[in-house]
């Protein structure tokens, strides 16, 4: 994994975290989100940035849901 991969996954991490996701779990959950991101890239139109932009939204949204 290159140091901007890296880093990528370390700011989604602390994104995860703001939704709610535990610090021991964020890791985890965002190695999970990279995945289907590349996962949803390749089967669509969008870029991978876009579909970990899609995925953040649903996880959001959610966290907005729970909150209210």
């Amino acid at each position: 994994m290159t140091p901007a991969e890296q880093a990528a996954l370390a700011a989604l991490e602390k994104a995860l975290q703001q939704f709610g996701v535990p610090e021991h779990k964020a890791p985890a959950m965002a190695a999970q989100l990279d995945k289907r991101a590349h996962q949803l890239a390749a089967e669509s139109d969008r870029t991978h940035e876009q579909a970990l932009i899609h995925l953040l939204q649903l996880m959001k949204n959610a966290h907005d849901e729970r909150t209210k």
